[in-house]
């Protein structure tokens, strides 16, 4: 299956014990399971398996991945932002609501960080060989990123309502930095209209959950300690949090990215620079009510960096958790308002 090329992510799921008030039930931990975007899902829900079955859930969430599949994978030829960035017109289209949704947030967010999110950076994830296109055998240089940069920037979209157009023939819309916390977004939404209200979704590392464990106990979320290699043979908990009624994203560039001329280049791009990321944070973890945003926001603070991206995060009164690599092991830092998620 051709899928979305996206961050990743690794959140552990731990079940731990916490002083919170007992919700005894005879509803149990129904868990479903999954593949899309390119990576798993892990769904879990407080009923029975009688309800679950009778309501066709499993069924439900995969044809509404599908869709948000086929609406802005970049990987399929034929979803609907391929279509839209193979187009060389400038006219309008009317574009599906959820297209819509996720590309205003990206934009609000994009404007909100001046630039560091900027969802038209794909023909520079693509020149690094982070999308579609295989990986280029050298570096790019400086005269090949100038003139790749040309073909970004948010001032090239025009979203009013569902109608989209681009200022540039060779514009191209990558929206993987936000579309799998939007489907976790859709799925959460899903289980809630079927009238489940406790439940984790879990999609390539992104998460939102709501309620209590069938035990009566809050959701616990392990955060995983970065790693500097790819082997992917030790994993270690750095932080525990409970994010209550929440989302959780977590970017990070210590998984998914390539050496060469004795340089480690991040999947992770700044549009400024046109350049994969470069300096010591590895890993940022938000907490917000939209995995959407979580999504996004996370990887805008990645690219901000420590010192900018904690300021950012203090300024517009964000639930982040940053952590950076020194000479002696890792640094943590978080926001004021991240605290009181923290077991």
């Amino acid at each position: 299956m051709n899928t979305l090329k996206l961050l990743l992510l690794t959140t552990l799921v731990l079940t731990l014990s916490a002083c919170f008030p007992s919700n005894p039930s005879k509803n149990t931990e129904i868990l479903l399971q999954g593949h899309t975007m390119g990576t798993t899902y892990n769904i879990k829900v407080v009923a029975t398996k009688e309800q679950l079955i009778e309501l066709k859930l499993q069924q439900q969430i995969d044809a509404a991945l599908e869709q948000v599949n086929q609406e802005m994978s970049t990987y399929i030829p034929d979803s609907e932002l391929s279509k839209f960035n193979q187009s060389t017109s400038t006219a309008a289209i009317e574009v599906s609501p959820g297209f819509a949704r996720v590309l205003k947030e990206s934009i609000r967010l994009g404007q909100l960080s001046e630039g560091k999110l900027d969802v038209t950076v794909g023909p520079l994830v693509n020149l690094w060989g982070f999308g579609p296109e295989q990986r280029p055998e050298t570096v790019p240089s400086d005269e090949i990123l100038a003139a790749t940069k040309k073909r970004i920037g948010l001032q090239n979209i025009t979203l009013e309502g569902n109608l989209l157009s681009k200022k540039i023939p060779d514009l191209y819309i990558d929206l993987s930095t936000i579309a799998k916390g939007y489907g976790v977004d859709v799925v959460a939404e899903l289980i809630e209209s079927n009238g489940f209200t406790h439940y984790l979704v879990e999609i390539g590392g992104e998460m939102r959950l709501r309620g209590f464990k069938h035990t009566g106990e809050l959701w616990a979320i392990a955060i995983e300690r970065p790693i500097l290699d790819q082997s992917g043979e030790e994993r270690a908990v750095h932080q525990v949090v409970i994010p209550k009624d929440n989302a959780v994203a977590t970017s990070g560039d210590y998984r998914n990215y390539f050496e060469a001329d004795g340089r480690r280049f991040s999947h992770i791009i700044d549009p400024e620079t046109g350049k994969p990321i470069d300096h010591n944070l590895v890993s940022v973890t938000v907490i917000h009510p939209s995995s959407m945003t979580a999504d996004g926001l996370s990887t805008t603070l990645m690219v901000m960096g420590m010192e900018k991206g904690m300021a950012f995060a203090s300024e517009n009164n964000l639930a982040a958790l940053f952590i950076s690599k020194t000479e002696n092991g890792f640094d943590e830092r978080f926001t004021v308002k991240f605290k009181q998620y923290l077991k």
